[in-house]
């Protein structure tokens, strides 16, 4: 079919020179409907620049007359997405109204003969469901008729949005790396112009290598930068260079920068070329990050491994350390000496703590470990470990965990020190601790015996040699109850307390009735220092119960409770239900002055009495330091468990 705009080209001609599509739809289309009336009434000027711009392949318009009137080609069409072919024979600005005030002033423009162009103009057109910003390189010119008026406008339009948001998103990432570059502040950027010997880095690199900023962006020598190369490691890096602009091998060095006043900084750098068809490096691009802080702090962390590791191994303890699943990864040198390893030379330490266990005390040695890494508490224990011997002496091991900011255990310290001798010595003090208070119950036994034979030749003082016997057995169940002991001559009430030595005390008196005395309050742990002056207040308290007050027969029982306070011991004594006694015979008395002796000049402390219509209340305070003699050198005091 003869095309109305070709009417003197043959069909093959018409194939090369213009799209079938759109000239189809040219010649389909009713133009004597428009403005420009039937094809066969163009003018000359109109026909050839139509026919020019449909067999273009770059996408192009013409806007015809005052009111615009379009006409373009295929590459037009697919810019003009689902507007195509509606907006066909339509003035510009009814076509694309979101931009009709844009079109108008050009139209305008074009047709007084001005030509325009833009670069990267960004509109925001209706193509499709939704508006979207899209950037073109536009060039308008006017076409003229044969009088040289302008009658339509031609433009040529360049969709350039994927160029602008490749550019944008550049800008957007060339941000983001110059900011984490900034926030980092110790790397720097260099592209050096191999060719050119023009090396150009950014402001921090500049600083690395004290070179000026404005300087070092605009470009300076190569030499500017490698001037810096520490003397020592200025020929090791220069061959690196070489090698990589020759051989294309990656650089990648640490070394060393010293300033024109001797201040040294380290940096690590790493670089790749990049070659032309000639095999030539033509461009050498990397980065250099600043190492100065790290190495210091690597140097101060080895210096202080190195103290630690020799005061670890001039210690006579055996010193470990754990991780927190337990695994030892560290072991000083005297535990080398003493179990006859081999000291590992790569630094991996063997975990053969287990192995060396005695093995009737490896199964509780490890459960006590696994409960301490379970529980996080300080890790205390004593067992037998195999020495370089072969023999099994006693150590005593001890472990604190080091925790993190978080709380978790994150390490184990801990120490092995060998008891063996101080196990034989207390084996041995334990014997003869044995022996002196086997001999001095056998003194008290003879005290009391000696007492009752002398009372029987004076019935008179009687009353008084018993009390004193009395006095005499209490405390001699005082020191049997306080003195020092080993596991197997511990006594039978448990661990030496406060309450426990009251309890025992006052046993006889509740062999009938134990609900007759009830103790109660806060346990806490005594010693011998303070053994003989309580149990002799005890005991006077109970004797003087036992005779006429709440343990006695017309009574109905005493109530004994301690209190801790600080750092000071109450103890309260009450009878309940005794028949009374007068104030003035017992502070007159031998036993109240006994009392005082012990409360106030031996254990520092004081005391009340009060006699109400149900028997005796004391109050009896102390300190705390005076129940066991270590809080007097400053021990934290304890309950008893």
């Amino acid at each position: 079919m003869r095309s109305t705009l070709f009417n003197k080209a043959g069909e093959k001609l018409l194939d090369r020179i213009a799209s079938p599509e759109m000239l189809e739809t040219m010649d389909r289309f009713d133009w004597s409907a428009t403005p420009l009336g039937p094809v066969a009434e163009w003018s000359g000027a109109l026909c050839y620049t139509v026919r020019m711009m449909l067999a273009s392949r770059e996408a192009m318009v013409v806007m015809v007359g005052p009111e615009g009137i379009l006409l373009y080609n295929d590459g037009y069409a697919r810019i003009a997405g689902a507007r195509h072919p509606h907006i066909l024979g339509r003035p510009a600005v009814e076509a694309w109204p979101e931009v009709a005030s844009f079109n108008r002033d050009l139209i305008d423009r074009v047709l007084n003969g001005e030509t325009v162009s833009f670069d990267g103009q960004r509109l925001t057109l209706n193509r499709g469901s939704e508006p979207e910003d899209v950037w073109f390189d536009l060039e308008y010119s006017p076409v003229l008729n044969r009088s040289g008026q302008p009658i339509a406008v031609l433009a040529r339009v360049h969709d350039v949005t994927s160029k602008i948001r490749s550019e944008e998103a550049l800008a957007r990432n060339e941000e983001r790396l110059e900011l984490a570059l900034d926030s980092a502040g110790l790397i720097g950027v260099w592209d050096w112009d191999v060719v050119a010997d023009r090396i150009v880095t950014d402001h921090r690199f500049a600083d690395m290598f004290w070179v000026d900023r404005e300087e070092a962006a605009r470009g300076l020598r190569a030499e500017a930068f490698l001037a810096a190369f520490h003397p020592e490691d200025d020929p090791r890096l220069r061959a690196a260079l070489e090698n990589s602009m020759e051989r294309g091998h990656s650089f990648a060095e640490d070394f060393r920068l010293r300033s024109p006043t001797g201040e040294i900084r380290w940096v690590n750098a790493r670089g790749d070329c990049s070659f032309d068809e000639a095999g030539r490096c033509v461009r050498f691009t990397g980065v250099a990050v600043d190492l100065t802080e790290r190495r210091r702090s690597e140097d101060a962390l080895r210096e202080s491994e190195q103290r630690f590791r020799a005061l670890a191994d001039s210690m006579p303890q055996m010193i470990w350390t754990a991780l927190p699943g337990g695994r030892h990864d560290y072991y000083n040198a005297r535990w080398y000496q003493f179990t006859g390893e081999e000291e590992p030379r790569d630094g991996a330490t063997r975990d053969s703590w287990a192995q060396l266990l005695h093995p009737e005390d490896r199964d509780t040695a490890l459960e006590n470990w696994e409960e301490a890494l379970s529980t996080g508490e300080v890790y205390e224990d004593e067992y037998r470990l195999r020495d370089s011997a072969g023999n099994h002496p006693w150590i005593l091991a001890r472990a604190v965990p080091i925790r993190d900011n978080w709380g978790r255990v994150s390490r184990w310290f801990g120490t092995f020190t060998d008891i063996n001798e101080q196990r034989i010595a207390a084996e041995e003090r334990e014997m003869i601790a044995q022996e002196l208070s086997h001999r001095i119950k056998n003194i008290y036994s003879v005290l009391s015996g000696l007492i009752s034979l002398s009372a029987r030749s004076y019935p008179g003082v009687q009353d008084f040699a018993e009390q004193l016997r009395q006095r005499i057995f209490a405390m001699g169940q005082a020191h049997d109850l306080v003195r020092p002991h080993s596991n197997a001559s511990q006594p039978l009430v448990g661990d030496t307390t406060l309450h426990a030595m009251i309890r025992q005390l006052l046993r006889p008196f509740m062999e009938h009735n134990s609900a007759r005395v009830s103790i109660g309050g806060d346990d806490l742990k005594v010693d011998d220092q303070a053994a003989t002056p309580m149990a002799l207040l005890i005991h006077e308290l109970a004797t003087n119960a036992a005779k006429y007050g709440g343990l006695a027969p017309e009574g109905s029982g005493i109530s004994v409770e301690t209190r801790l306070r600080g750092d000071r011991v109450e103890l309260l004594w009450r009878e309940h239900a005794g028949a009374g006694y007068a104030a003035a015979d017992m502070e007159a008395g031998f036993g109240s002055r006994l009392i005082s002796l012990s409360i106030e000049g031996q254990m520092r402390g004081r005391f009340t009495r009060t006699w109400t219509d149900s028997g005796l209340s004391m109050a009896v305070d102390v300190p705390l330091a005076s129940l066991r003699r270590v809080h007097s050198l400053g021990t934290a005091p304890a309950p008893a468990a």
